[in-house]
């Protein structure tokens, strides 16, 4: 028998969680990075029980989600337009509102890379200052020439070197600033702090890792690598690889944070404030490798975002998804457009990135009913309807998204 090669094995692991790398691709961006290095600097470890559910019920949806397709064939928008009584009004507000909530993430996402760009820049060549506006432009012509010519599986390796570059980054970091063991066990315990900012925080950590548009998009890129019925263990497996990254990436980096800024009473407002703040911890190198980590982590999150509008719109009508077709190069193009946002808008990419991370978390509800009814409908799964466990877990996955979306509107209105 033939001896399969050590990198032969990796390439056969990786492409067997394809759909997986690719949603920690999407999920894990400047916005989760900003989000759980604020959430550690100002609570330590004290809402990490909040990251741990969210990932838990993000794994729950993936898995139901990723079922209904492989059962019917069909994508999530389509079988909601068709399966629920008024299905098609519901989804026509999922598409607006992803639409819109990743357009603002956009224009922050990539205010937020020009930003590192720049301090990267900076810090390298003695303090000359580079245009953010040619910093996006070099980057929006980079990814809409690979958009232009490129298929799903070359995004999908494309995403694979980006999250493994960007976990191996934080990674590096967390060990070169060595948090105490101390400093991570001390908050681990739950609660809710009681000062102005903790509820909005909790809805953000939902709003960027049990995202809405994780789910509706899971269901396209299942569809995408073509798999069946007979797929439906790799699916959840996938799923389970796809959650227990986010958590551990997510994790890492507000460990990180709780472990030195907490510790140092250091307060966190801006994800460039943030390799400023870990300089003097872990030095100039380490101030480059985050730097490189989460602007991998931002262009990890574009691919899919500037797909959104035309892969909704294919799974809406059940077409065939092709991206090189004049109405989706289009609809990249006028994508690719926000991501000037910031050049030209006063307000600051986190705040726009808080304001998407707050509204995704609005929709949840929206996208974990529908997938609650379609998986116990018989007549569209047969004798694949959801076991009883499932169905517990969806179902404390809504009341999780109601109460979090409570939060969000608490905290933003």
């Amino acid at each position: 028998m033939k001896k399969i090669s050590l990198r032969n094995k990796i390439l056969v692991a990786l492409s067997a969680v394809g759909p997986g790398l690719f949603l920690i691709g999407y999920n894990i961006g400047t916005g989760s990075v900003t989000t759980m290095a604020k959430t550690g600097a100002e609570y330590g470890m004290s809402l990490f029980w909040a990251l741990i559910l969210s990932c838990f019920f993000t794994y729950i949806l993936m898995v139901a989600y990723g079922k209904v397709t492989l059962v019917t064939g069909r994508t999530a928008l389509y079988n909601i337009k068709s399966e629920i009584k008024g299905g098609w009004v519901l989804s026509l507000y999922i598409i607006f509102a992803l639409i819109i909530g990743e357009l603002l993430a956009l224009m922050g996402v990539m205010g937020i890379v020009a930003d590192l760009v720049q301090e990267g820049v900076r810090l390298a060549f003695e303090g000359y200052s580079m245009s953010r506006f040619w910093i996006i432009l070099f980057f929006s012509i980079i990814l809409y020439v690979l958009l232009w010519y490129g298929r799903y599986q070359m995004f999908e390796k494309v995403l694979t070197v980006l999250v493994i570059l960007m976990g191996l980054s934080f990674v590096v970091v967390f060990f070169m600033v060595s948090p105490s063991v101390d400093a991570l066990t001390e908050g681990i315990v739950p609660s809710i702090p009681d000062t102005p900012g903790a509820l909005g925080l909790i809805a953000a950590i939902t709003g960027t890792t049990c995202s809405a548009a994780v789910f509706i998009i899971r269901s396209t890129v299942v569809a995408e690598k073509g798999w069946g019925i007979r797929d439906l263990k790799t699916e959840k497996r996938d799923a389970a690889v796809s959650a227990a990254m986010m958590l551990f990436l997510s994790g890492v980096i507000m460990a990180v944070a709780a472990g030195t800024l907490h510790v140092s009473g250091l307060r966190l407002e801006n994800t460039v404030e943030m390799i400023e703040l870990f300089e003097p911890i872990g030095g100039e190198f380490a101030a480059f490798v985050l730097i490189i980590g989460i602007t991998g982590a931002g262009l990890s999150t574009i691919f899919p975002i500037v797909l959104i509008a035309p892969w909704l719109i294919a799974d809406y009508t059940g077409r065939p998804r092709n991206i090189h077709s004049k109405q989706s190069r289009w609809l990249i193009f006028l994508a690719m457009l926000f991501a000037f946002g910031t050049v030209f808008l006063d307000e600051r990419p986190p705040a726009l990135m808080v304001f998407s991370q707050a509204f995704q978390a609005c929709i949840l509800p929206a996208v974990a009913i529908p997938i609650f009814l379609l998986i116990n409908r018989s007549r569209v799964m047969h004798e694949h309807k959801a076991s009883k466990s499932l169905n517990i877990g969806i179902f404390a996955v809504i009341l999780f998204a109601l109460l979090t979306s409570w939060f969000a509107l608490e905290e933003f209105l």
